[in-house]
């Protein structure tokens, strides 16, 4: 392990424990969100990945605001549709030497006050993760993994192991269940059950 990785990760352990997690009522603060920031995986094969479900979360949580934040390095002005979000693509100016969100960074991204944070990436993403933390009263979404709390308010864990294709499905349909009038249901209703 680098002087790098040593750095980021003493910098998200030391912020972790000072960040405290905001709690929700589930379905109903799905209801509530107006601006909404979805964060991008890194590597050009899972943002190819995860583009045929962008459409869905914008109907998911219509009339809402829609925007992405790509991990800088990434180019994803070229691959992601324009229609219906803002996309937000930090240059090497806005991020530490360790890659890590510059504090002048994060003032920009909280003055757009985000009620809800979806987080696309399976792999660590150490400029996702410090981008979490920023928002404490931000409902906060990601994928079942290593991150957990502060990070998330809700993890969705689903029975698929390194099925890359079926974990997001399964993530979207989650998330489309939880936000539906009526609630989850049957399965859904189960896999929630406990979750706070």
């Amino acid at each position: 392990m680098g002087i790098r990785s040593i750095l980021v990760n003493s910098q998200l352990g030391l912020k972790s424990r000072r960040c405290k997690s905001s709690t929700f009522s589930f379905p109903e603060a799905l209801y509530v969100s107006r601006n909404v920031l979805i964060l991008l995986p890194q590597g050009l094969r899972e943002l190819t990945m995860v583009k045929p479900y962008l459409p869905e979360f914008a109907d998911i949580f219509s009339p809402a605001e829609m925007y992405l934040l790509a991990t800088p390095g990434s180019h994803v002005v070229n691959i992601f549709p324009r229609k219906g979000y803002r996309i937000l693509a930090p240059g090497p100016s806005q991020t530490t030497w360790t890659g890590l969100p510059k504090a002048s960074y994060l003032k920009t991204l909280t003055s757009n006050n985000f009620d809800l944070m979806i987080d696309l990436n399976l792999n660590e993403n150490p400029f996702a993760a410090r981008t979490l933390l920023e928002f404490e009263k931000a409902l906060k979404i990601g994928v079942g993994g290593d991150l957990g709390e502060p990070f998330y308010n809700l993890e969705i864990k689903t029975g698929y192991m390194q099925d890359e294709r079926n974990i997001y499905r399964a993530f979207v349909d989650m998330i489309s269940e939880l936000k539906s009038p009526h609630g989850p249901t049957g399965t859904f209703q189960r896999e929630i059950h406990g979750l706070r």
